[in-house]
């Protein structure tokens, strides 16, 4: 089954509502001894007294302490000795959250692994361990790779109306995860290669693939990474261009700002004459810093950048031989005329 909207990346914004005139009916608490309009009022919930902290009278008892208890009744105490448990998890709607644990500590006769066992067969049903199951390893594979929680928490949204809706049966959890997490990074703007994908999660490209086709035509989303070049500016979507993969690349690559901002310049140019067509947007990205860096004397190797964008050497140099020969179309007079670039840089061999 389809969806009919793209999947969200957040909740729409609500209308403002019209604001309401009524009578304020906050009231001030103020000591009838000192007559202070700025009072100290003193909470003791020691004693649950209400206590004026300049004159001592007391303004009112049985004060109902509203903190978290940090009473433990265990032997050894923790870092965090609080009962009052965690949030709960809105991905987790409709499953028991209050799940009680049984300790492993029985003084060896291993009676407290036979409760455990059948606590956990008693409590949560097959389907609910495997979802928890995924969304930890969602969590930890985000964690791993330095992605935002927003990233993990659009996954895991991704994998539970997949397992709902039984759309990828038969196919490895490792792949539905890498999938989902490869769609959320798209959604939320901060793109991540299928290679890099599968370096983390060690999935085949293949696989991958298959499982992220059969999501993006269930949740009706927008082209893909593999997807023509010109539907990237006209989609609207998220979409893994190569002129959003230069950030990390030029950080990686310890390059001045100058540097992104120029290459992809030479980016969107080189895509408006049709330069490069069809070359996948790591190879394009990889060719427009080996290019920029000669234009503008920030030298840098083809090993390096190759290393960094995880294309081959000589993919990278194709790529340069292609803006080489348009350079003229590619380089704006401004960038020359304020010293910034020079054709003269450029080298007619690419392996130099």
């Amino acid at each position: 089954m389809a969806y009919a909207q793209p999947f969200p990346l957040a909740a729409a914004a609500s209308k403002p509502t019209q604001p309401t005139f009524a009578p304020d009916l906050s009231v001030r608490l103020i000591c009838p001894e000192c007559r202070d309009p700025n009072p100290n009022i003193v909470e003791e919930f020691g004693s649950g007294d209400l206590v004026c902290g300049t004159c001592g009278l007391v303004l009112g008892d049985r004060v109902v302490d509203t903190r978290s208890e940090w009473r433990t009744f265990a032997n050894d105490e923790g870092d965090d000795p609080s009962r009052v448990g965690a949030a709960s998890d809105p991905l987790m709607e409709g499953m028991e959250q209050l799940d009680t644990l049984i300790s492993f500590k029985d003084g060896g006769t291993g009676l407290a692994r036979e409760l455990q066992r059948a606590a956990s067969r008693s409590q949560n049903s097959r389907s609910e361990r495997n979802l928890l199951t995924a969304f930890r390893e969602i969590t930890s594979w985000c964690e791993s790779f330095s992605l935002p929680k927003t990233i993990s928490d659009i996954a895991k949204q991704l994998f539970r109306r997949a397992d709902e809706e039984k759309l990828l049966r038969g196919k490895p959890t490792e792949a539905v995860i890498a999938a989902c997490i490869f769609i959320a990074c798209r959604q939320a703007h901060v793109p991540r290669t299928f290679r890099e994908i599968c370096n983390m999660t060690h999935v085949s490209k293949k696989v991958l693939g298959q499982c992220y086709k059969a999501l993006e035509q269930a949740f009706n989303l927008s082209p893909g990474a593999t997807a023509a070049a010109s539907q990237t500016a006209s989609s609207g979507g998220p979409t893994t261009g190569p002129e959003n993969l230069l950030v990390r690349y030029c950080n990686h690559l310890d390059l001045p700002p100058n540097v992104q901002s120029i290459c992809s310049d030479i980016i969107v140019a080189a895509r408006q004459h049709g330069i490069a067509d069809g070359r996948s947007p790591v190879s394009i990205a990889g060719g427009a810093i080996f290019f920029t860096c000669h234009l503008l004397g920030k030298t840098k190797s083809v090993r390096d950048i190759s290393s960094v964008a995880g294309v081959s050497e000589g993919t990278i140099k194709l790529v340069y031989r292609l803006y080489y020969a348009e350079k003229e179309k590619l380089v704006k007079q401004e960038w020359i005329d304020e010293g910034k670039a020079s054709l003269d840089r450029l080298p007619f061999d690419s392996t130099k």
